[in-house]
């Protein structure tokens, strides 16, 4: 998955205008607004959150420690 971090102000009217992202025109990006003023203990809590979510799920269960490091291995690989 690609990623592309940027920064931009809501405007008064409540919009937000991203411009020169590095995708393709008409491709389909997935869209994230994330406020930047929480602090670190609110975005440490949100982590934990997610992570407890995310260890939680059915699947999660069936993923041991190597197959971890075997895909960890196989991104730097592919890298």
């Amino acid at each position: 998955m690609q990623a592309y971090r940027t920064y931009a102000r809501v405007q008064p009217g409540g919009e937000l205008a991203l411009s020169h992202v590095p995708f393709a025109p008409g491709s389909l990006v997935e869209v994230l607004v994330v406020g930047s003023e929480r602090n670190s203990a609110e975005r440490e809590q949100e982590w934990g959150r997610l992570m407890q979510t995310v260890q939680s799920l059915p699947q999660a269960a069936t993923i041991g420690d190597a197959d971890i490091a075997a895909e960890i291995d196989a991104a730097r690989v592919a890298r």
